[in-house]
């Protein structure tokens, strides 16, 4: 798979897709989503987790709005669905995803971003929804993910008010899960992507797919759901086989290292 602005690099059973626009802050073209749906669609079947990083000083400064041109109500639509079917690609694919974040994230970079299962920032990280303020609404599936992260309140004063996150208030206000050090959020990531792909692959799927519609299911029929994927997940062979080892010695036990 080849694309002008994004690399794609497999390190063993880690799928790293790089944006590579570094001239435009990583700015997201309509090429661009499309090829990143295309990646995701298509993943070797290998692949176990996957990371998604920026080239250059930024992650992602959003949309392209060098190519924002007018459209009807129809049109408008449309496009915006395109974007929901490619960042769904990436929330709902076949693997755990993990954003490195540096730099900018802003705008569909933060919508991109919240699309993401795991966000690692460095301290260079800042966060912003400038739509508010160019006339503009979030197309990308940004009013629906990124409330889950940070409330509807914190979101309706960035796009209000313009008001931009440093990384470790963002990571106070929920916008990354881990913040160090600045360049090394892609060393974070790969560490994480690792980890998650020693997993048992239904389990990384259920943790995907089940958890987030079980959390937003009444109680009654979060307990049902919950119910069924347990009892899916534990009868796999691979999960009876690490609860053997467990059982038996050969599994490490949780400890505070």
């Amino acid at each position: 798979m080849t694309y002008p602005d994004l690399q794609i690099e497999l390190k063993d059973d880690i799928a790293v897709v790089r944006l590579m626009r570094q001239a435009k802050r990583n700015a997201l073209s309509d090429g661009l989503i499309l090829a990143l749906r295309d990646v995701f669609e298509k993943l070797p079947p290998n692949v176990r987790a996957a990371v998604i990083d920026g080239d250059g000083p930024h992650f992602c400064a959003g949309l392209d709005l060098s190519e924002l041109k007018e459209r009807d109500a129809a049109q408008g639509m449309h496009h915006s669905r395109m974007w929901h079917a490619a960042l769904d690609c990436i929330q709902h694919g076949p693997v755990p995803v993990i954003a490195a974040l540096h730099g900018a994230v802003v705008g569909g970079g933060l919508e991109l971003a919240s699309a993401c299962h795991i966000r690692v920032a460095d301290s260079s990280t800042f966060y912003a929804l400038p739509e508010g303020s160019r006339g503009i609404f979030v197309g990308g599936g940004g009013s629906v993910r990124i409330p889950k992260l940070i409330g509807v309140s914190r979101m309706t004063d960035m796009m209000l008010t313009g008001r931009v996150y440093g990384a470790e208030e963002g990571e106070r206000a929920g916008f990354a899960q881990y913040l160090v050090p600045e360049g090394t959020a892609f060393d974070k990531a790969m560490e994480l992507a690792r980890r998650v792909a020693q997993n048992a692959p239904l389990t990384n799927y259920a943790l995907m797919h089940a958890l987030p519609r079980i959390a937003e299911q009444p109680a009654d029929h979060g307990f049902f759901t919950e119910s069924l994927i347990c009892a899916i997940a534990q009868a796999a062979p691979e999960a009876k086989e690490r609860l053997r080892d467990f059982l038996e010695g050969r599994a490490a036990k949780v400890s505070k290292e």
